[in-house]
């Protein structure tokens, strides 16, 4: 049993919660083979910041732009309207219409989505992903990505690690595009990120794989579970969500019986960071007692949001 090194964490009834759990999971009678100790985590607002956009919809835009400039006339439709006036509220609405049910405004911004790397190999695409990395930074914090994740979740990756889990992450967002970052950002190989997927085709001639016009899969809601178990096969033993779209896996993941399902409440009004909301998880925080998840307060749970800037 490894010992916890969860610095980021106050000493609160949530900590003792999940140290408890990973004991009662790696030491004693009850002890489960380290071979079933699985934990999957959503990304965006679970593992780091997604507001006041997700990072995969900031290099999006980008893109957008650049096409934009090439082909003006797209500005007659969306998401190209918004981008050319600069009011992206479009976009975020279309994001919260999804998490109510209603996907019109979902399948024009998807759309808009897949023309971004339609025909690109994975290895180009993989390299602009990079590139995007290595330079961007975040529109609020001006801080690069890699100092945007959340340091408590990290710290949480490595603790499991070290006591035998196996971390997986289960996104919505787009599995290429995590994969560039998250062996460096959290630890986690990318074999072991899944997500959505665009369609892809193989030329036997060239050897390449390149992505085709469309959407494979779209990794969220009653699709998590179904991916879990097609790509990994265990019923995991821990799950962290944020979002009314995580519930499934979260669920999934306490019919075990014994699954610690963790909620992570965006809560933070003292101005460290991270943006207070709820919008997109208001049935899992009203339901979270009822169904059994233990609700991470990032306001009252965690000492830190982000991890310190490198001295220079």
């Amino acid at each position: 049993m490894a010992e916890p090194h969860l610095a980021s964490w106050r000493d609160t009834p949530t900590l003792a919660a999940i140290v408890s759990f990973v004991e009662s999971v790696a030491t004693g009678p009850g002890a489960v083979p380290v071979e079933q100790r699985v934990a999957v985590f959503d990304n965006d607002g679970t593992l780091w910041i997604e507001k006041p956009m997700p990072t995969q919809l900031h290099y999006v835009v980008e893109q957008w732009r650049t096409r934009l400039r090439a082909d003006p006339a797209l500005a007659r439709h969306q998401p190209y309207t918004a981008v050319a006036s600069g009011d992206l509220s479009w976009i975020g609405a279309a994001v919260d219409k999804h998490y109510d049910g209603d996907d019109d405004d979902l399948h024009a911004l998807i759309g808009a989505l897949v023309e971004v790397t339609e025909q690109s190999s994975v290895e180009d695409y993989a390299r602009s992903v990079s590139e995007f990395y290595r330079t961007a930074h975040h529109p609020v914090l001006d801080r690069p990505y890699a100092q945007t994740v959340y340091q408590p979740m990290v710290e949480l990756l490595h603790y499991l690690g070290a006591n035998g889990f196996v971390c997986y992450i289960v996104s919505a967002g787009e599995r290429d595009f995590m994969r560039p970052m998250s062996e460096g950002y959290y630890g986690v190989p990318p074999e072991r990120v899944v997500g959505s997927a665009y369609e892809l085709t193989y030329d036997e001639e060239s050897g390449e794989l390149r992505y085709g016009a469309s959407l494979a899969f779209f990794d969220d809601g009653l699709e998590k579970p179904a991916r879990i178990w097609n790509r990994i096969g265990r019923r995991p033993l821990l799950a962290g969500g944020n979002a009314n779209g995580d519930i499934p896996m979260l669920d999934f993941t306490r019919h075990s019986g014994t699954g610690l399902a963790l909620l992570i409440h965006h809560d933070d009004d003292t101005g460290r960071g991270d943006i207070p909301y709820d919008k997109g998880a208001e049935r899992a925080l009203a339901e979270a007692d009822a169904r059994g998840y233990t609700v991470v307060s990032v306001k009252n749970d965690w000492s830190e949001i982000f991890p310190a800037a490198p001295s220079a």
